[in-house]
């Protein structure tokens, strides 16, 4: 969220923040509404200061003439009236502000598509193969360790089940990564996969991805998109030790996610589905070492990668790009063969305050002993199905099999899928 008081103090330069990502806000209308509320709030406790002096007089003497018991009862009813505006207008702001996105980085490349983003770096180059490569979704089939059909009659489209070999390999992965976050100092975290509506907004996902998440309307409990979406709320309401910090946390969940695909587009094989498992890397930071933090969270999703020995490319996104409540993103690409294109595996971003303001979570400064607002960091480290296809794409050999890299072997315990 926001901070009003920046709307407040510079309402162009937030104006001018959200026309970098193509999306215009009603700042008039939120500072009209802050106007409104900040007079009512004025004006009531002005009236309730006069009631109390007046009370106290009245006490002192004894009596009241009835001129003065009227005017008593008509401050009431007016500090009833102004209660009920305060009420109304907290609401209507809290809604606007919420639906408002994080202010780009000035850092942050200009442009609102692909065509925008910044290449940063490559590494490794794309196998030459001296035969024709198949797709993951006909390597998996032919393996019979991905069932696609059955997953459809289980669910519905875009769901899966992996078999024998297929799901040895995604929860060695799992392990495996968590394994590298926790040596890399990360605190390994089992989460709720239903999180209340509270969480749901503390992190940015409501009001924003409603149609994208899936609801429990009884409970009203959410199914979680991301891990970030509980980590972020961990420490909701409360104030953190400056000492603690920075706070880093990793964790492997499923993720569900409601989103569309494109007619047509991504509707084969794993690459984008309702439900998948990612790894996810976290950090609660002073404000002054979150750019450093940042930095250091991106080489650990991209050493993933280089252990892997899977090229990838790291692309800077432009303001257009960013997610709803980041503030500055990178994003991490792996080369998948068969298929012959980039996949995003990670999108590693500092929201800056963003998701502290939110949730309320602050430290205490060690310089001034104030609360301030923590700044939260988040990236995959990494995402399963797309390591999945880059994995089986590149390792695929001529007879069909499978070669597994060998950092993988200790906890697969075989070298190949055939």
């Amino acid at each position: 969220m926001i901070d009003i008081n920046l709307i407040r103090k510079t309402p162009e330069h937030v104006k001018n923040a959200c026309l970098r990502r193509g999306e215009t806000i009603p700042i008039e209308e939120i500072l009209e509404i802050d106007k409104i509320k900040r007079d009512s709030l004025s004006k009531a406790s002005e009236l309730r200061a006069h009631r109390n002096k007046v009370s106290r007089d009245i006490g002192l003497s004894k009596k009241a003439s009835p001129e003065i018991i009227d005017q008593m009862k008509q401050i009431g009813q007016d500090i009833k009236k102004l209660d009920i505006v305060i009420r109304d207008t907290t609401k209507k702001l809290e809604d606007l502000l919420l639906s408002i996105p994080n202010i780009p980085d000035t850092k942050v490349p200009d442009g609102l598509d692909d065509t925008n983003n910044k290449l940063i770096d490559t590494h490794g180059s794309p196998q030459k193969f001296k035969f024709t490569l198949s797709p993951h979704w006909d390597l998996a089939k032919n393996l019979d360790i991905i069932d696609f059909e059955r997953g459809t009659k289980l669910s519905a489209s875009r769901f899966y089940i992996l078999k024998g070999k297929g799901a040895k390999l995604q929860r060695s992965l799992i392990s495996w990564m968590i394994d590298i976050h926790t040596a890399n100092g990360y605190q390994d975290l089992y989460l709720p996969y239903l999180v209340n509506r509270q969480t749901a907004l503390g992190s940015g996902q409501l009001p924003k991805f409603y149609e994208n998440m899936y609801h429990d309307t009884e409970d009203d409990l959410w199914l979680i998109p991301t891990a970030e979406v509980p980590i972020t709320n961990l420490y909701r309401d409360e104030i953190l030790d400056y000492k603690d910090l920075p706070l880093n946390f990793v964790a492997h969940t499923p993720c569900f996610r409601r989103e569309k695909a494109n007619a047509g587009k991504d509707t084969r094989g794993i690459k984008r589905v309702h439900q998948f498992e990612k790894v996810e890397m976290y950090k609660f930071v002073e404000p002054e070492n979150s750019e450093k933090e940042l930095m250091l969270l991106l080489s650990h999703a991209q050493e993933i990668c280089k252990l892997l020995d899977i090229p990838y490319r790291t692309i800077q996104m432009c303001a257009g790009n960013l997610g709803f409540a980041s503030s500055i993103s990178y994003d991490i690409e792996i080369w998948a063969s068969g298929s012959a294109e980039w996949l995003e595996i990670s999108s590693c971003s500092n929201c800056k305050d963003f998701q502290s303001i939110r949730s309320n979570i602050r430290f205490r400064n060690k310089e001034t002993n104030k609360p301030e607002f923590v700044h939260t960091i988040n990236g995959s480290g990494l995402s399963l199905p797309r390591l999945l296809i880059a994995i089986l794409e590149n390792g695929q050999t001529e007879d069909g099999s499978v070669h597994i890299p060998k950092i993988l072997h200790p906890y697969t315990q075989f070298e190949r899928i055939d």
